[in-house]
């Protein structure tokens, strides 16, 4: 049984949904939305209790001013907010991608409120040598959306991250998928992406700290910054099944080895 709820936030109203019964993991992404982890929070909500959610501006959970930009920070505290709001003193948290570098924000902010957090593959690029480099490239994608439209930009986007092809579901995007795109693009990109690790506070939380890799993601950019995160926090990455998004097309396997990671 999944049940869906709202929560209203300085700006934003929320939209979370919870599932299953045991030990509480909250799974969060940017921009992916609650749909898009469904079938992993499915897989893991026959021994967890699975909280899924859209991040502010990205589908049901709607902004007072929808040109507000989101930052790590921002997000980070919805999180700790939703906590509240199931009176939930800490969590396990899955965050992927710019849910890991949400994750991270969270640890840092509110690191009582983590008992384990595994980052899977999140965008790091401030660690990488080509820091500079990435910066221009993510302003020009910015740009290029402004300029050219959602489908220009998110080509640059995917080549720039690694991919042979844009991921995604097949067919034609629907309008909500547009919307969210666009706001990815406009008003998120930037900010996750100069978001810097204190990597002091990290190792200093009390809580265990995981680094995922997908074990196809050798070719991605995310698997780079993934790496560099695991070195700055002396640790060796978790491998998990497929790519950047292996917890939708293996959610079963997925799971599994998450649910291994999180037993510790």
């Amino acid at each position: 049984m999944i049940s869906s709820h709202f929560l209203e936030r300085p700006g934003v109203r929320l939209r979370y949904e919870v599932r299953g019964s045991g030990p509480l993991l909250v799974v969060t992404g940017a921009p992916m939305a609650a749909a898009e982890f469904a079938a992993l929070a499915d897989a893991l909500a026959g021994d967890h209790t699975v909280v899924t959610h859209d991040p502010r501006g990205i589908s049901g959970s709607v902004l007072d001013d929808p040109a507000e930009d989101s930052t790590p920070e921002l997000r980070a505290d919805d999180l700790a907010a939703i906590l509240d709001a199931l009176g939930a003193e800490s969590a396990d948290v899955f965050g992927s991608s710019g849910g890991a570098v949400t994750g991270l924000s969270l640890v840092e902010r509110h690191p009582s409120r983590v008992r384990t957090l595994v980052a899977h593959e999140p965008p790091c690029v401030e660690l990488l040598p080509e820091a500079a480099e990435q910066r221009a490239a993510v302003d020009d994608i910015i740009e290029t959306f402004h300029r050219d439209g959602i489908g220009a930009a998110f080509a640059k986007f995917m080549a720039n991250a690694g991919f042979d092809q844009p991921a995604g579901p097949p067919g034609e995007p629907s309008e909500q998928d547009m919307a969210d795109g666009a706001r990815f693009l406009a008003h998120e990109l930037r900010g996750t992406t100069r978001y810097v690790p204190d990597v002091a506070a990290l190792k200093a939380a009390p809580c265990r700290i995981v680094v995922g890799i997908g074990a196809e993601s050798g070719r991605l950019l995310t698997h780079r910054t993934s790496v560099a995160l695991a070195g700055l926090l002396g640790t060796e990455p978790v491998e998990f099944p497929g790519d950047h998004g292996g917890f939708m097309g293996g959610a079963e396997e997925f799971a599994g080895v998450l649910r291994k990671v999180l037993a510790g």
